[in-house]
């Protein structure tokens, strides 16, 4: 293989030839305490760090980018970190989508701009990977992922607990009536008790599996939970391997092929994922230049079997559980006959070479294919006359009974209608009826929340009922569980057929057939459509006006218009004088 000399590194754009522009490069350095020793002729490595005081999921990794930077040192590279955009899940509103895109830009634009030969991506909040992923790989140089890893299991009274997923079970008992004070207060303090990100298979654990599948984190590090002291040694290793990265020149474009995303999207399937891979996977797919679509997920959701019995899809494991049982590694393993083992990832190796001596250590957690949590994978795609160009439904973490379900729709134009509803003891609501919420995608939220598990209405909650069908044009959390259609497109908010559907219109719902349609003749639906009036725009100015401009659907990823590849080649090096 050939080896990059000092010259052609990429810093050294930065801090040769001896002239007055690299001297202010190097008096700058010199300036923040390094002497020329440190940096010269050394690759440079970027530590993009989404830590902040305020996400939890990352509360860990002001120590994580040291161990990184020992990592760096020990293979003879130079180190500087840098603060990304924080985008977490729990306290960002309206929600952390509308800033997935802006953390790709910013991604994008600190590499190119900087002397950097190579990145650390150090993410894990549900957004944070697709974003600092999206925007390292039309930056083109060298890059390895850092999962933060999942949070230790949840405990209360005995009881142990998965995050998200049990808040959801625990509110119902509560609107029910059946949970004091006392016992919402020892939820509330038991169920999120470490550093990391959710250790149920939610969007976090659904997205660092993905990027580890795809051949961009050290193999199996996406399962190593958050407190681990395995996760301080991957987390120096990351800083060794990016320094060879560089001498090697791989970059992202050797690593994500046709073979790497399919490869991901199976894992993916066999994990019991999160509906919002859908919507992330497509849009690092594209930024790739690879080809990736509802279909083609669809069409692996049929064939790949569920394998991983962890929450919400599985019933009694957590991510903890699937790190003690192998990781991503063994279930790749028991996954090998289907994948590409062929293609190359940051270790320099191929996946097959990366999955040599893989176990599973036990079988109820990681389970054989000849016996899985649910025959098919996590996602189904539908289409249909309300759906015409895709929404997605988790069948595995959903009531069978609704796989096919035909009932009269309850119509919400918004998140407060619905709420001041389903908590209306005298709704007049049915197990039969399929709730709906609309204007509350990528345009309506704005920013496509995740306001898709619509909760049940009291009065049903009451009678014992836990699901019912729901479809939205949002997003649902990847720890959420229940009959949901969601990320329906087109959205309302730009007049889909959604839009058109009025409370009491009959909705069919057929999961075999992949079909979702509403009951209502064609001539109606015209007439219902013409009446239709466009909503004013969310924002008139900033970030939000932006986004509103050039965001495209949940169907092709959600990304900007401008920033996919097709819209032109990448920005080259920056002008240096």
């Amino acid at each position: 293989m050939t080896r990059k000399t000092k010259d052609q590194l990429r810093s050294a754009r930065w801090f040769a030839p001896d002239d007055l522009r690299s001297f202010g490069h190097r008096s700058r350095l010199m300036q923040l305490g390094y002497g020329e020793e440190d940096f010269m002729g050394k690759p440079l490595i970027g530590i993009l760090n989404t830590w902040s005081e305020i996400n939890s999921c990352h509360s860990h990794f002001r120590e994580r980018a040291q161990d990184v930077k020992r990592g760096v040192l020990q293979a003879g590279g130079f180190a500087l970190e840098m603060p990304a955009l924080s985008v977490d899940e729990s306290f960002t509103k309206p929600t952390s989508m509308l800033y997935r895109n802006m953390l790709a830009m910013e991604t994008e634009e600190m590499i190119r701009s900087h002397p950097f030969d190579g990145v650390v991506l150090m993410g894990g909040c549900d957004k944070t990977t697709p974003g600092l992923v999206m925007g390292a790989i039309t930056a083109g140089i060298p890059m390895i992922y850092l999962p933060a890893g999942p949070m230790l299991r949840g405990h209360y009274a005995g009881r142990i607990l998965g995050s998200g997923s049990d808040a959801w079970k625990f509110w119902d008992e509560r609107r029910a009536g059946k949970i004091t004070d006392a016992e919402w207060l020892g939820v509330q303090g038991g169920i999120a008790r470490s550093a990391g990100t959710c250790m149920t298979m939610g969007t976090a654990s659904t997205m660092t599996a993905i990027a580890d599948a795809m051949g961009l984190t050290l193999p199996g590090a996406s399962s190593i939970p958050a407190p681990d002291a395995g996760h301080q040694r991957m987390s120096a290793e990351c800083g060794r391997r990016i320094v060879d990265m560089v001498w090697e020149d791989l970059g992202p474009e050797r690593i994500i092929t046709d073979g790497a995303v399919r490869n991901a999207a199976i894992v993916a399937m066999a994990t019991g994922c999160s509906t919002n891979a859908v919507v992330h996977l497509i849009a690092m797919a594209r930024r790739a230049g690879v080809d990736f679509t509802l279909d083609d997920l669809d069409e692996l959701g049929r064939t790949t079997p569920l394998i991983a019995n962890v929450r919400p899809s599985g019933q009694d494991y957590l991510m903890e559980d699937f790190f003690y049982a192998g990781g991503l590694r063994a279930l790749m393993k028991r996954l090998e006959d289907r994948l590409d083992t062929s293609c190359l990832t940051v270790t320099g190796r191929t996946m097959g070479e990366n999955l040599e001596g893989a176990e599973v250590y036990n079988d109820d957690v990681i389970r054989p294919l000849s016996n899985p949590v649910y025959k098919e994978g996590s996602l189904a795609v539908l289409r249909g006359n309300l759906a015409p160009s895709g929404a997605v439904i988790k069948p595995a973490a959903c009531d069978p009974k609704f796989h096919v379900h035909e009932g009269p729709a309850l119509v919400f134009d918004s998140y407060p209608e619905m709420k001041e509803a389903v908590n209306d003891p005298d709704l007049d609501v049915t197990p039969d009826h399929v709730m709906v919420l609309r204007n509350a995608g990528p345009l309506g939220g704005p920013g496509f929340p995740e306001w898709g598990m619509l909760p049940i209405p009291t009065a049903l909650v009451k009678q014992g009922h836990r699901d019912m069908l729901r479809i939205s044009d949002a997003r649902m959390s990847g720890t959420s569980y229940g009959a949901c259609v969601l990320h329906v497109a087109p959205e309302s908010y730009v007049g889909g057929p959604l839009a058109l559907l009025q409370t009491g219109d009959i909705v069919r719902l057929d999961l075999p057939n992949r079909r979702l349609d509403m009951l209502v003749e064609e001539d109606e639906l015209e007439r219902r459509r013409a009446a239709w009036v466009r909503p004013d725009p969310r924002f008139q100015r900033g970030w939000g006006w932006m986004f509103s401009n050039h965001v495209t659907q949940a169907d092709t990823g959600c990304d900007f218009d401008y920033l996919e590849r097709g819209h032109g080649p990448a920005a080259g090096e920056p002008d240096i004088f």
